[in-house]
């Protein structure tokens, strides 16, 4: 039975009411106000206009006393009863945040104390027949970390390490802080009868050829003595056709199955082939009857972690069914600050995003939650790799303590249960940048103390996973391996020289340096990393006008102003102006800040993964920092909160295909063409580069026969600069790469920065068809420098933005609403960095 839906909600000084009297069945909330579970308390006063949006402007601060309350949700339902019948009945909370307390018909029935895990309590023996009421209390935090000591160390507050919640409520360096309470996930009442399945684990155990063997595990619980139980699985194909099935009769608590499937179709990320999902049905008779059952999606599918390649050397890859991968994708935050009013669409859009992006990866970062079920569920059959973390970020937490151990030990064995069943889950890793920061804080003296929260990563995770998951690769922290922790010779690597100035190559127990300069921060600095996986790097872009625009006050919406400051939540914000000073220049105007902010974060994204790319023998991945937002901020995204791409997204489609063309080069120095090919099938045709000025007159033109092995990646040739550019200034000239034989984008490459670039004024001829939903846009006589087009609306798509045009070419962009809306076409605008103005 669902009980989500509307509820009763209503707040009250900390210990002003009586909680039985305030969980009574008789007590009349009719004054409360209605609330949306799943939600929270800041969304629902935001629906019911008691509370201005906090994402405009300043008006988060104003709604800091939400976290001083004590909250109160109600519900009544009508339930029926058997007599006799052996039944049991679980009330299932699949997300409370974070300290509540529960009553049903008035009795206390349990607390809870984590909100990254659901809670069930078993209320047999108190529901009625008829009316019945739950009641839910929640607690401010200060009352259970008030009184618990404060580490030397917890990034953005030192308020968090106790409490077993979302990270990110309490601020992050792309996001304010919103400390939300309520009840953030569905709820449901369980009815099982005799007995029921406790648990389902499922895993490919062995491809060979064509055929593969299924392993699944299940666990059962019987009502009450000698019950016979038959328990039944089954492997459907896409059609509902049995693939495999087994009978276990006369079943125990737990029995072990193993499924033939002598034509397997396997699960494959969405670039490399089909994610062919399955069917798995479990289903449980006592007795003869059927009690239970289970059905969810299943890919065949091995999925391996590469410590060590061929010549026994460091690796760091991930092999899909035996294959290889290069991981092309982006870090994953939560997808807004109110974690249970997201709706499941903007799970699917941002996923459906991701793989218009070319992405076959995404890692939940762990400051924020275990995902939703939807994620994996659209990662599953979109064909899109999980690396997951567990939810430790950038602190140190108190594994000394044994009920807070224990706290832990729950959440960690809930969430591998819960998610070990999906092909989409690649890697299970113990925390984000711990063991890292723990070494570099302890060497530059602001840790003095004992690495509190080791034993989780190193100890309480491995050893859960050897008992629940033995089917994908473990890894203890991102960044980890080698001498520094952050090492490129071993283990994955965040790069965060480029953007916030760290200094390396360092050392384990060297002091850690940071260079705020034109140098020190530069994205060129990305073509001296020679990672074994890059699992975390990126820069700051602007968000799109329309989301900016809709979130700052009036007259607030210019260059430095103290409300475009206030959405930059990053320490020290020179950094982004250091970037744009040695790339674009510096702005002068707020058009020039989004400009240049977004094609910097473009451009800087495309010289790294092209570079990581071309090294693909050695570097076996990348992972952008970040994909989207969670409020409409100045971030790392790709994404913006409003679900609008940043240029760099549109970079990505390019940069992340699976075949790519590219041009390593850097001022003054020779021209090396690449090919890249990460299909599994060979590449054989022509490749052709040319040289033109800006005023559209054609220096120089080359063919070359190009032969690509499967999964691999070869330089073609090497050529001068003085032989290409023929006398002209090399700020004045583009180089295109392109080939007719492959499905590979075409490559623009430009020899000097933007700030160098001798640019023609040019104008733009904009013709648009409302009726088809597309713009045909066609340079002038100039060649034409990041042409955008601009809508005030959210969650638009276009075919393609942020684009270069030769001289006289064309483009057309097919433009729609993924949410159905009608385009405003009146308020189209499209400009480009050097158009004409009049």
């Amino acid at each position: 039975m669902e009980l989500s839906g509307l509820w009763r909600l209503q707040h009250f000084e900390t210990g002003q009411v009586r909680p039985l009297e305030t969980a009574s069945a008789w007590l009349d909330d009719r004054f409360w106000m209605t609330a949306e579970v799943p939600g929270d308390v800041h969304s629902a006063l935001i629906e019911r206009g008691l509370i201005e949006h906090p994402y405009f402007g300043h008006q988060d601060l104003k709604c800091r006393w939400i976290e001083q309350k004590e909250w109160w949700y109600r519900r009544s339902f009508d339930y029926s009863l058997e007599a006799g019948g052996f039944e049991k009945h679980e009330l299932i909370f699949e997300g409370l945040d974070t300290f509540a307390t529960v009553y049903v018909n008035g009795l206390e029935i349990g607390t809870t104390n984590n909100m990254l895990m659901a809670h069930a309590f078993d209320v047999t023996r108190i529901l009625r027949d008829g009316r019945n009421t739950i009641a839910v209390k929640f607690d401010p935090l200060h009352l259970h970390n008030r009184d618990k000591a404060l580490f030397e160390w917890s990034s953005y507050t030192k308020e968090r390490p106790w409490l077993r919640k979302a990270a990110m409520n309490f601020g992050w360096d792309w996001g304010p802080r919103m400390v939300t309470t309520g009840i953030w996930g569905a709820v449901r009442l369980e009815r099982h009868r005799l007995a029921r399945l406790d648990g389902v684990f499922a895993r490919t155990a062995e491809l060979a050829g064509a055929s593969a063997v299924v392993k699944v595990d299940v666990e059962t619980t019987a009502f009450r003595r000698n019950t016979e139980l038959r328990c039944e699985v089954r492997l459907l194909d896409a059609d509902g056709r049995p693939a495999a099935q087994g009978t276990a009769e006369r079943a125990g608590s737990r029995e072990a199955f193993e499924l033939e499937i002598a034509e397997a179709k396997l699960w494959w990320t969405h670039d490399l082939g089909e994610p062919y999902l399955y069917r798995l049905e479990v289903s449980l008779y006592a007795d003869g009857e059927l009690v239970d059952r289970r059905q969810e999606p299943f890919g065949i599918r091995t999925i391996e972690l590469q410590l060590k390649d061929e010549q026994g050397q460091h690796a760091f890859a991930f092999l899909l069914n035996g294959v290889k991968l290069f991981a092309k994708g982006a870090n994953w935050i939560p997808a807004d600050h109110f974690i249970g009013s997201i709706p499941d669409q903007r799970y699917r859009d941002l996923i459906d995003l991701s793989v218009e992006a070319n992405m076959n990866m995404l890692r939940v970062w762990g400051g924020g939650i275990y995902e939703k079920d939807v994620f994996y569920a659209e990662c599953d059959r979109r064909g899109v790799l999980v690396w997951q973390d567990f939810a430790f970020a950038n602190a140190l937490f108190p594994d000394y303590n044994r009920d807070f151990m224990e706290n832990v030990r729950r959440e960690v064995e809930y969430n591998i249960r819960r998610l070990r069943n999906h092909a989409s889950l690649a890697l299970w890793c113990g925390n984000n940048e711990i063991d890292w920061l723990y070494d570099m804080k302890s060497a530059g003296g602001d840790i003095t103390g004992p690495f509190y929260g080791e034993a989780i990563y190193h100890e309480l995770i491995p050893q859960a996973l050897e008992a629940l998951d033995d089917s994908r690769a473990y890894w203890p922290s991102s960044p980890y391996g080698g001498s520094d922790a952050n090492d490129p010779d071993v283990g994955d690597r965040h790069n965060w020289q480029v953007w916030h100035g760290s200094v390396y190559p360092r050392r384990h127990g060297e002091v850690p340096l940071l260079d705020y300069s034109v140098e020190g921060v530069t994205f060129k600095n990305y073509k001296q990393d020679f990672t074994l996986f890059s699992s975390e790097f990126g820069m700051h872009a602007s968000a799109n006008r329309y989301t900016l625009e809709k979130n700052i006050p009036e007259g607030q919406f210019y260059w430095n102003s103290t409300e475009m400051a206030y959405r930059n939540k990053d320490t020290n914000h020179q950094k982004g102006i250091l970037l744009m000073e040695g790339y674009t220049g510096i702005p002068r105007d707020i058009e020039e800040y989004m400009n240049f902010s977004m094609l910097t974060q473009a451009e800087g994204l495309k010289y790294g993964i092209e570079h990581y790319r071309r090294n693909k023998h050695r570097t076996s991945g990348s992972l952008i920092w970040q994909l989207g937002d969670s409020w409409p901020g100045t971030s790392w995204s790709l994404i913006d909160y409003e679900l609008l791409p940043k240029a760099s997204f549109h970079y990505a489609k390019k940069f992340y295909h699976p075949l790519l063309l590219s041009v390593d080069h850097d001022p003054g120095l020779p021209l090396h063409l690449w090919v890249v090919n990460d299909s599994l099938n060979p590449l054989d045709g022509e490749v052709r580069l040319e040289v033109y000025t800006f005023g559209g007159e054609r220096l120089y033109s080359c063919r070359v026969e190009a032969y690509c092995g499967a999964n691999s990646a070869v330089r073609l040739l090497t050529l001068s600069e003085e032989d290409i550019l023929q006398g002209a200034d090399p700020a004045s000239v583009v180089v295109k790469v392109s080939t007719a034989d492959w499905d590979a984008p075409d490559n623009l490459v430009y020899l000097r920065d933007q700030k160098e670039l001798q640019l023609l004024p040019v104008q733009l001829d904009v013709q648009r068809d409302e009726a088809a939903g597309t713009v045909r846009i066609t340079a002038g006589g100039a060649h034409v420098r990041m042409v955008k087009l601009d809508l005030p609306q959210g969650n638009l798509r276009f075919s393609d933005n942020f684009f270069d045009l030769l001289a006289g070419e064309s483009r057309t962009v097919q433009i729609r609403s993924a949410a159905g809306e009608a385009i405003r076409w009146d308020r189209l605008r499209v400009s480009a960095l050097n158009q004409h103005r009049d």
